[in-house]
């Protein structure tokens, strides 16, 4: 999609984790690692052991990314990663949508978002992360469509969308669609990857869109958006690609959608319209046959020359036996969000839509965010407007019809609180830490969409009365009775003052034995707490229900239950759910948490679950013998209800637990586990869960750690080049069992130190060797390096002897990212090269030249995602340019900066070798300076 764009190349469609944890099975399956370890004994039925195999991997699963040959190679069963990539939660498909709360919002016109949805293409994790700040989108209400946005080409051009944003999406109710992005050449684009893509076999048919339909098969999403804007089309190419597109709409499944974008025309280049015409229309509808099922009109309909045309569109829809709200006007928020001008008067005349809102990157919220908090603000604002409450999002203000007013002024929401019952915790799918019942079993942050549950219709609307202002709604990540978050209301509470807060749009039928809940904790009893209904006989009149006898809800008795049985109102279809405080005493400081709302009918109580079965390791890893790591699966346990989300706990010695995380899959990767002390084995457990949130019977594995390693000694320097009388700080480097340390600095000044990472100072020129012994209860390790040296020379400093030298790399992307950026010294400009690597970067310093450190900046350094930094890098030295040594060797860095001390040594020519360009899957060198610093 042509936006502007920073950084051309990389920038990918999608603008993006570590090694984790180990387990087994209850019924000890065999097992079998990478290399054969034996198997468990068979009769070790209740609780089975298994050692963790040093060949073994156990890597995080990643979201898939593929190039058109590289999807044809794809299969999911050769894929280990395919699994944790599955959507679990099924479309939601009954979706109301009553009588809006903004009178101008628009009933007619769809909305579909073309949303990042993580960082980058690659190394999207395939089931969240432990990770607190996340795009955890929550304005589903507003969207119709979700297309998750990705693909570089440095990194992969098709880009299903991760198990995650499936689950939450469809939730929702919202269908999700992978990406097709054939970017333009000056990004990277190839010509050839759309051939690849558009080749036929013998039979005539695409090989490549049986796999698109495959792919979204198994990994349970609702279909692709197209978009191609490869220069250098043919106007055969062009034909291939509607026999491809149709083709497509031929083999797709029921309910599954092809989504095109306005780039290339019918004679074969690409050339945005803005509009529906005769020289796009082939791609959208053709001879009576659906070609697309939508379209997404590039953002130049906006301007005045392309009007005339954009406006003629709805009529060239209908006239081809189409629905004008197939068509999708774009708009692209991406680089100023709420910030921005859009001709919303064009989009939104009096009357109504004439066609349907198209938004192009409207993660601006969370990209633009400094922390999450002010990511809900930006993002609310963004969907309800300044005035934070959808119902009074303004009209086009004449003085200024193009400023920011909100989505909600003019499309009304949408609901999937259907019944026959709801149950939220206000969960967002991320926290600081997690909370079951009240309880906090996980101190550590998280994210995983997947368990998001369905958030407020209306964020917020809020009415005061008594007096006094309303008390202030937000979501809030301190406190939670079940997941992550809860809501909060706060403020001053006056005697005879209430706030009432409408939430949920809904269209739930009532029973005569439901019952309508809520689990509260307030910061005193001055208030009463009242739930509102109101019906679809008088949607907009609520009755406020206040429980009488509140019970403790879980283990913290801060945390009270009130229920109010519903059976008055049997027959009735609730329309409204709502939240009413009124003050009881004078005028205080209040603060309420609503940890859980429902309505549920008492007389169906789910069932409690079995044990999941076959619960086993389908792959693990340790590091260190301190970390390990494992892929766990299991099947379902049997009945007729499946449970709607599994646990994964570790149990600690004496049975505490952590929570490890929680999916509606029947995979999942359990991340890093760090050894306890004297450990001899960790311990996971499998909770089936049922849609009351009631845990069902338990299974267990347990994982043997290895040996208790003897320590690695390492070490490094903050400078090794000084001057007489100057210090040099070292740090020590050795593995993380080492508890004892033991130097040894001839010349310098202590000469032998106990401390972890001592300072030493050396009074006299020369070169000194230094030593450390690496120490625990198991064994030592001895490291000698000559790494100091001590010169008059050094007096003025060093100098950074690559600034300006000549430079030649294997390859760049452009002028603007050439070899010489690397070098000059500005941080803005970097050297970029695509394609296979290895990539390497020569530099010439002119003459033979004394090196003792070398500073690489890499793309966080220049303000691009931490997931671009070089990861595997080699520096090389030579005297003549042909016969190379090693003298940096890196395979795990994740820093934007990154220093490497090394003896002082001569050497004409420097080379950087970069072995793997980024965290992920990204084949992109992104360089923005190599700095060799010594003696001039």
């Amino acid at each position: 999609m042509k936006t502007k764009r920073q950084n051309p190349v990389l920038n990918t469609a999608a603008d993006q984790r570590s090694r984790e944890a180990s387990a087994a099975s209850k019924f000890a399956p065999t097992f079998v690692w990478k290399k054969t370890l034996g198997t468990a004994a068979a009769s070790l039925l209740a609780f089975s052991v298994l050692g963790l195999g040093p060949s073994a991997e156990a890597a995080q699963p990643y979201s898939s990314y593929w190039y058109p040959n590289t999807l044809l190679e794809w299969s999911p069963s050769s894929d280990p990663d395919a699994p944790f990539n599955r959507g679990s939660i099924p479309l939601e498909n009954k979706r109301i949508q009553g009588e809006p709360v903004n009178p101008n919002a628009d009933k007619k016109a769809q909305v579909i978002a073309l949303s990042a949805m993580y960082p980058s293409t690659s190394g999207a994790p395939s089931q969240g992360s432990d990770v607190f700040h996340t795009y955890a989108f929550g304005f589903w209400q507003y969207i119709d469509k979700l297309v998750m946005w990705g693909g570089s080409a440095g990194e992969g051009i098709i880009v299903p969308p991760s198990a995650d944003v499936i689950d939450a999406a469809h939730k929702n109710g919202v269908p999700v669609y992978g990406t097709v992005f054939l970017p333009q050449t000056e990004h990277g684009g190839k010509i050839q990857w759309m051939r690849d893509m558009l080749k036929r076999d013998t039979s005539g048919n695409f090989p490549v869109a049986d796999k698109l339909i495959e792919s979204a098969r198994y990994y349970g999403f609702d279909g692709w958006f197209i978009n191609q804007e490869t220069q250098g089309g043919t106007a055969q190419d062009a034909a291939d690609m509607q026999d491809f597109l149709k083709y497509l709409q031929k083999i797709k499944d029921p309910g599954m959608e092809i989504l095109w974008y306005d780039s290339m025309i019918e004679s074969g280049p690409v050339r945005w319209q803005g509009a529906l015409n005769t020289q796009n229309d082939g791609f959208f509808q053709q001879n009576g046959q659906k070609v697309a099922d939508a379209m997404f009109l590039d953002f130049r309909w906006q301007s005045s020359s392309y009007l005339p045309a954009f406006r003629s569109s709805p009529a060239a829809a209908e006239a081809l036996g189409r629905s004008p709200y197939d068509l999708f006007a774009g708009i692209d928020v991406e680089a100023n969000g709420s910030g921005g001008r859009y001709n919303w008067p064009e989009l939104f005349p009096a009357g109504g839509a004439k066609v349907s809102l198209g938004l192009y990157r409207p993660d601006w919220a969370f990209k633009s965010s400094s922390g999450q908090e002010d990511y809900l603000e930006r993002d609310e604002r963004f969907w309800t407007g300044p005035a934070g409450d959808p119902s009074l999002a303004s009209a086009i203000d004449p003085a200024d019809p193009y400023a920011w007013r909100g989505i909600a002024a003019n499309i009304a929401d949408k609901s999937v609180v259907t019944g026959p019952e709801f149950i939220t915790h206000f969960g967002t799918g991320n926290g600081r830490m997690f909370a079951v019942n009240g309880e906090v079993v996980r101190e550590k942050e998280w994210s995983n969409r997947s368990i998001q549950d369905i958030l407020p219709t209306w964020r917020w609307m809020t009415r005061a009365e008594g007096g006094g202002a309303a008390l202030e709604p937000s979501l809030d990540f301190e406190r939670a009775y079940y997941g992550g978050s809860s809501l909060k209301l706060e403020g001053n509470l006056a005697k005879g003052s209430s706030t009432t807060v409408n939430l949920y749009r809904t269209q739930i039928p009532v029973d005569k034995t439901m019952e309508v809940s809520a689990v509260v904790s307030e910061s005193s009893k001055n208030a009463s707490v009242q739930i509102g209904l109101s019906f679809a006989d008088a949607p907009n009149e609520y009755v406020f229900l206040e429980p009488k006898n509140w019970q403790s809800a879980g283990r913290d008795k801060s945390w009270q239950r009130g229920s109010v049985k519903l059976n008055a109102y049997k027959g009735r279809t609730i329309a409204g759910i709502a939240l009413k405080i009124e003050g009881k005493a004078n005028d205080a400081a209040y603060r309420a948490q609503i940890g859980e709302l429902s309505v549920r009918t008492v007389s169906d109580n789910a069932r409690k679950p079995d044990a999941v079965k076959a619960l086993s390791v389908i792959d693990s890893d340790f590091q260190g013998g301190i970390y390990g790591d494992a892929r766990l699966k299991w099947n379902a346990p049997s009945g007729n209800e499946k449970p709607a989300f599994y646990q994964i706990y570790r149990e600690q010695a004496g049975g505490k637990r952590e929570l490890v995380g929680e999916t509606p899959n029947t995979v999942y990767y359990v991340p890093e586990m760090r050894r306890a002390d004297g450990e001899d084995r960790a311990t996971l457990v499998v909770v089936p869960v049922n849609r009351h949130y009631e845990a069902g019977a338990e299974s267990r594995v347990s994982v043997l750690w290895p040996a208790y390693p003897a320590p690695k000694a390492g070490f490094e320097a903050d400078r090794t080049l000084i001057a007489p009388g100057e210090a040099v700080q070292f740090a020590d480097r050795s593995s993380e069992v080492t508890t004892e340390w033991a130097w040894s600095f001839p010349g310098g000044e202590p000469s032998s130190s106990s401390e972890r990472s001592p300072k030493v100072v050396y009074p006299q020129a020369g070169e000194y060797e230094v030593t450390l012994i690496a120490k625990n209860r198991v064994g030592q390790d001895t490291l000698t390096r000559k790494m100091i040296t001590v010169t008059e020379e050094a007096a003025g400093g060093v100098s950074d002897l690559a600034r300006g030298a000549s430079v030649t790399a294997s390859g760049f992307t452009n002028s603007g990212e050439a070899p010489p950026m690397a070098v000059d010294g500005d941080d803005k400009t970097k050297w970029c090269a695509v394609g296979d690597g290895p990539h390497t970067l020569t530099v010439d310093l002119g003459g033979a030249r004394k090196i003792s450190e070398f500073v690489l900046k890499h793309a966080e350094a220049g303000g691009e995602p931490a997931a671009f930094n070089t990861r595997a890098f080699t520096l090389r030295i030579s005297g003549d340019g042909k016969n190379w040594t090693d003298a940096v060797k890196v395979t795990d860095n994740a820093a934007g900066l990154s220093k490497h001390a090394i003896p002082l040594t001569t050497a004409r020519y420097v080379q950087l070798v970069v072995d793997k360009p980024t965290q992920g899957g990204d084949t992109a060198a992104r360089i923005y300076g190599l700095e060799a610093m010594g003696l001039k």
